[in-house]
């Protein structure tokens, strides 16, 4: 069976070599502050948060971290938080709200850590909680969808104004091995699945799920700098344009944003048949 597009734009979300959350965070941030703990249970690798600044704009930053090595994917769980980081990145947003600091989270995980012990600790729960919380904050959020953009694991961090997703990334609410397995029972399928997902930066364009897309040049696991650049100048005009927004008309937008993913209109012919 041939390659497919979209799974040739997945093993790109997840080359060994794409560029990870710290990265960008140094190449777009200046004066960063790490915020470590939940206040509740411990400190979570795999969600790093903190404060900086974005072109003299003070942020808080929250971002899903793979690592680099083997090591360092280890200690960070290869980017799969448990709820220890989920409540930290709450923790941040509420903090973010109290002193009207815009919020820059940055995607990139295969999903929520599905272990026994994150689920004994309340994972989902931490997500929903994290969903709610996101959607009546009073200042504005964007998401960047840097490579992975697994599931619940991902949505937990990006229920946003604006979402910001690079060219080779991808989103969806299952991965293709797990699409493959349970609707063709044959994880072997995962490239076939792909396409049928439509997890694209383009496909999801088109759908309306994201509103900007970087181009990447050459890629970011080959030469960065041309995708950091594009995101800077989108982050730069996205984020100015939201914060001259009131914030009552903020939360009210963000709500009918949501609202309206999945929304349908019956056509006339709909109509005629069910009567």
């Amino acid at each position: 069976m041939t390659e497919r597009h979209a799974w040739q734009i997945v093993k790109r979300a997840r080359h060994p070599k794409r560029i990870t959350s710290r990265v960008l965070i140094s190449h777009l941030f200046s004066d960063v502050i790490e915020m470590k703990g939940d206040r509740l249970f411990g400190d979570d690798d795999a969600m790093i948060t903190g404060i900086g600044t974005f072109n003299g704009i003070p942020v808080t930053i929250i971002a899903e971290e793979k690592g680099k090595t083997t090591a360092d994917k280890i200690k960070h769980n290869f980017g799969m938080p448990h709820p220890e980081g989920y409540r930290k990145a709450k923790r941040m947003m509420a903090q973010a709200e109290k002193f009207n600091r815009p919020i820059i989270t940055i995607i990139d995980t295969p999903g929520a850590y599905p272990g026994v012990d994150a689920e004994s600790r309340g994972q989902a729960r931490a997500i929903a909680d994290n969903l709610l919380f996101m959607s009546g904050l009073k200042v504005p959020v964007i998401s960047i969808i840097l490579g992975e953009g697994g599931s619940g694991g991902a949505l937990a961090i990006g229920l946003c104004d604006q979402v910001i997703m690079f060219e080779y990334a991808i989103y969806s609410v299952v991965s293709p091995e797990g699409y493959a397995s349970i609707v063709f029972k044959d994880a072997a399928r995962a490239d076939e699945a792909a396409e049928h997902m439509k997890l694209t930066a383009h496909d999801l364009m088109s759908m309306g799920l994201i509103d900007h897309i970087i181009t990447e040049g050459p890629g970011l696991e080959t030469d960065p700098s041309i995708g950091i650049n594009h995101l800077r100048q989108t982050l730069l005009s996205t984020l100015k344009t939201l914060m001259d927004i009131p914030k009552s008309d903020l939360v009210a937008k963000r709500d009918a944003k949501y609202r309206k993913i999945g929304a349908y209109k019956e056509d006339d012919q709909t109509k005629d048949n069910d009567a």
